[in-house]
């Protein structure tokens, strides 16, 4: 079965509902642990299913690269080789070929690369990329676009959307038979003529779902919001709608409110190996000296392993001492904070009142300073 999706409820802009596949059930809206590399850094699968984690990604650049995607078919696909069995979805590889690859370059028929590995050459071309997957077997598979940077003119915004547009075409038209779904990807930079232009095509061509692509990439947030709440309202509202690499707690709750139903980000586990943690209120760093010696939980009202069983101080000395389980238990918080987000979001949809705790959680959760988020964007897409 292809996938089959349903909204349920609408409130204030949010939408909950239901993304049936061929391996469950997933609610909507939903955030997505990353497993780039068929793995979520730290984690196994039955820690990821207590954190209510429906869906695992896998990225098909890293692994192309590393095993190969001939080694993952053999072993029955992406979620029996990493011993998964619910939702997996994996991205083309195209974000990655534009932020890692060396010396890309980039035409109609395809991108040329270096392998940030061992520098070796390689091609992708949406017919080469959706064989690919193909053979990883993810149950979401996503369209080969062309990624670039934020701060690009309109004429090279346009030539990426065109050329996307045609990709895109072009993956439907080898996209084999079988279970899987494609995902149309919506780009145009930061222009809203060249979005509203690419979402016009790229719904013509009619996939069951659609993604917002090139966003979270180094821009200001505000433009990235009115980008995200602009792409979202030309897009059908019978498909299920995807944000492709953003999953701060905020950007989780404004991009609801715009109408969006699947997130995906590195980001909680990322930040996480660093001390980091995520609280209603904000992020804070365990390895500060004011929470030696404390005994409180990170937070008193989450059921996460972390937070039933530790304390800041012990996770202060696993920092301060570079013990492993320090970053593994900062990843089950982190990402059990964001799925519990995702949970309690859907519930005030249902319940009529999301309006209400988006105000309550926005006014009470103190982002991350912007300057510092911006330079730690950049660097990682460079």
């Amino acid at each position: 079965m292809s996938i089959k999706f349903l909204v349920q409820h609408v409130d204030s802009g949010g939408r909950s509902g239901i993304l049936e596949t061929p391996h469950g059930i997933v609610k909507t809206p939903a955030f997505m642990p990353v497993g780039t590399q068929a793995s979520v850094k730290s984690l196994v699968p039955d820690e990821l299913v207590a954190l209510n984690a429906d869906v695992i990604l896998g990225n098909t650049y890293h692994l192309y690269l590393r095993p190969g995607v001939s080694t993952v078919k053999e072993f029955g696909g992406l979620g029996k080789f990493m011993g998964w069995n619910g939702t997996t979805l994996t991205d083309s590889g195209g974000f990655q070929v534009y932020s890692l690859a060396e010396q890309a370059t980039v035409s109609d028929e395809g991108v040329e690369f270096r392998s940030h590995i061992d520098g070796s050459r390689h091609l992708f071309t949406p017919e080469i990329v959706m064989d690919y997957q193909a053979q990883l077997g993810a149950d979401i598979v996503m369209a080969f676009d062309q990624c670039i940077a934020y701060t690009d003119d309109t004429v090279v915004a346009r030539d990426a959307m065109y050329r996307t547009n045609r990709w895109a075409e072009r993956c439907l038209a080898s996209m084999p038979s079988g279970e899987q779904s494609l995902f149309g990807i919506i780009q145009g930079g930061m222009f809203e003529n060249l979005r509203e232009e690419s979402a016009a095509f790229i719904t013509e061509l009619g996939f069951p779902g659609y993604a917002i692509g090139g966003l979270g990439v180094g821009e200001p947030k505000s433009k990235m919001y009115e980008m995200v709440k602009f792409s979202a309202a030309l897009l059908p509202a019978d498909k299920p709608r995807y944000l492709m690499g953003v999953g701060s707690p905020e950007d989780l709750v404004r991009g609801v409110s715009y109408g969006v139903d699947m997130f995906d980000c590195a980001l909680p586990t990322r930040i996480a190996r660093n001390g980091a943690l995520f609280t209603r209120f904000g992020r804070i760093d365990v390895a500060t000296a004011m929470f030696k010696g404390s005994s409180d939980g990170v937070e008193a009202n989450c059921d996460c392993y972390t937070c039933v069983n530790f304390t800041l101080g012990y996770l202060h000395h696993l920092f301060k001492a570079k013990e492993l389980l320090g970053l593994r238990l900062a990843s089950i918080h982190n990402l059990r904070f964001l799925t519990r987000l995702m949970g309690d979001i859907r519930e005030s949809i249902i319940a009529g009142t999301f309006e209400k705790f988006k105000v309550d959680f926005l006014s009470g959760y103190q982002t991350a300073n912007e300057e510092a988020r911006l330079e730690q964007r950049r660097k990682l897409i460079r």
